[in-house]
């Protein structure tokens, strides 16, 4: 491990653990206070991959979307020989993924808290010119005061106006039907994620799914919308009509972020349940 980051901090015990790499708990040697490291091996990446671009792009990426309350917080980059390691603002609650798989369904206020600052962070990004290209439950961590981080930047791109992106990145309940078909998109990917998972929040379920990559990529590729009255009968209009804007297969239809975040539903607390 680095001299220099050994220097700087305290690396205590792993925290998680990637393809790549693993995530360790670590304190600062001046202040004493906790972050996190990811440490990535880079003699498991080969040179000429897109995995080896990502590397380095994700701390490029962090530094221009810092600060931001919503996004998790790069503080230092340390490189040796044979790691690259990124200390991190260090989240030690759980993120959303746990949290769904602690209950059944959430109630429409408590998606909008979480809907709210996921949707400011990633306006925030399509500002500054970055689609995240992996919004997910694994990815939206809370801080010990509850507060929304988006993280993982491994897959995110730059971009300019107007400009288009390509390559088949994501994960297969949450990726939008133009990647699937593998045709160029631009960030309102993005959005069709977020609506994925502001769906899942609400019924328990993803809207597309099925029992192999395979068969999923099909049902995201039909888009095929529905709201099972068994699941859906108490959710209020608002929020289904917020759904059908994020999960538009017409990408010249479907919402931008900071539109998503104009919608009534998104403005009017959540919308009452009818």
């Amino acid at each position: 491990m680095s001299e220099a980051l050994r220097r700087d901090y305290s690396v205590c015990e792993e925290i998680g653990r990637g393809r790549y790499g693993v995530v360790f708990r670590c304190f600062s040697a001046v202040s004493g206070k906790s972050f996190a490291v990811k440490t990535i091996d880079k003699r498991l990446i080969a040179d000429d991959s897109v995995d080896r671009q990502c590397l380095y792009n994700e701390a490029k990426v962090m530094h221009i979307l810092s600060p931001n309350p919503h996004i998790l917080q790069i503080f230092d980059v340390y490189e040796d020989e044979s790691h690259l390691h990124i200390v991190l603002e260090h989240c030690n609650t759980s993120d959303l993924f746990h949290r769904l798989a602690n209950r059944t369904v959430f109630s429409e206020p408590e998606a909008l808290s979480v809907m709210v600052p996921l949707m400011e962070a990633i306006a925030h990004c399509h500002r500054r010119g970055v689609a995240h290209r992996d919004i997910k439950p694994d990815n939206i961590l809370f801080n010990n005061r509850n507060q929304l981080k988006l993280a993982d930047f491994g897959s995110a791109e730059c971009f300019r106006d107007g400009e288009l992106m390509t390559g088949i990145v994501g994960t297969p309940y949450y990726v939008a039907p133009e990647v699937v078909a593998g045709r160029d998109y631009n960030e309102k990917v993005d959005v069709w994620s977020a609506g994925v998972v502001l769906y899942i929040m609400l019924a328990g379920f993803p809207p597309f799914y099925g029992d192999s990559a395979t068969e999923i990529f099909e049902t995201v590729s039909r888009a095929n919308l529905r709201f099972p009255a068994s699941v859906f009968q108490s959710v209020s209009p608002a929020t289904k009509d917020l759904l059908r804007r994020m999960l538009c297969k017409d990408v010249s239809r479907r919402f931008t972020a900071d539109t998503v975040l104009r919608h009534p539903w998104m403005t009017g607390g959540g919308g009452d349940p009818k």
